[in-house]
């Protein structure tokens, strides 16, 4: 029987204040949706503003604290803070992650490093903290952020340290959502095309979208709000039996 989810219910998202990236625009469609938001990021400052602006704006409750998560002692005091100021944490979103344009002959040892641990070991320790405050309640939506450029071996903006780890993050994933099924808890993925954001390498031209929408099936690139809508249904109470899954937003760039 399936855990019902608490009236009060917060999400924590990774990497959600950047102001025209993915994360963002899904807290602020989750707040819409009644979740309570709890953000943490890079940038300390800009996140306690975004929960904020958003919990004025939907009437929930909104915390933002700033942390490096690749490193394991800030990602734990990030949760335990956000825990102890916002109702249940019932679902994890990690949209916190860097690019990289760098060509694989050139890849150095700290470049390789940089985008490894935060794509990967950031979302692993966030994970690992959420999961053991999941695990006591009994009911939990984990949801990873991978990459059509993990898929499809690059092909995009950014090169092989990122699709490394965004490959990295759907095993790990899948990992987690067996172990902890049985808890009653899901994981899964998010692979996103292109979407309209500054990861893209800035903002991008409308010739630049045109190009990259070509290669899919469908005659536009993706919006932040495309990813939101798919992270909503995840984390919902009727997702309960989706779990070790890659749901790919991208128009139909990678088919499988």
């Amino acid at each position: 029987m399936a855990t019902a989810f608490p009236a009060e219910r917060t999400v924590i998202l990774t990497g959600a204040a950047s102001p025209r990236g993915i994360g963002r625009a899904t807290a602020y469609h989750l707040a819409e949706l009644g979740w309570n938001i709890g953000i943490i990021d890079i940038d300390g400052d800009a996140a306690a503003r975004t929960a904020q602006e958003v919990a004025e704006q939907f009437g929930v409750r909104g915390l933002g604290v700033g942390a490096d998560t690749s490193d394991r002692e800030q990602a734990v005091a990030a949760v335990d803070t956000l825990e102890q100021g916002l109702p249940q944490i019932v679902a994890l979103v990690n949209f916190a992650g860097v690019s990289s344009p760098v060509p694989y002959l050139e890849v150095t040892p700290e470049e390789w490093h940089r985008v490894l641990s935060i794509n990967l070991d950031g979302v692993h320790w966030v994970t690992q903290r959420v999961v053991a405050s999941l695990v006591e309640s009994g009911v939990g939506r984990i949801v990873g952020i991978s990459s059509v450029s993990a898929q499809r071996g690059g092909g995009t903006f950014s090169k092989t340290p990122y699709s490394a780890s965004k490959a990295g993050v759907i095993g790990l994933m899948r990992s987690i959502a067996r172990e902890v099924g049985p808890l009653g808890i899901t994981a899964n993925v998010i692979s996103p095309g292109p979407i309209d954001t500054d990861i893209m390498g800035g903002t991008l031209t409308e010739e630049r979208k045109q190009a990259m929408a070509a290669d899919g099936v469908l005659p536009r690139i993706g919006t932040p709000r495309d990813i939101a809508a798919a992270v909503a249904y995840l984390i919902s109470e009727d997702a309960g039996f989706v779990t070790g899954q890659t749901l790919n937003v991208d128009g139909g760039l990678y088919m499988h």
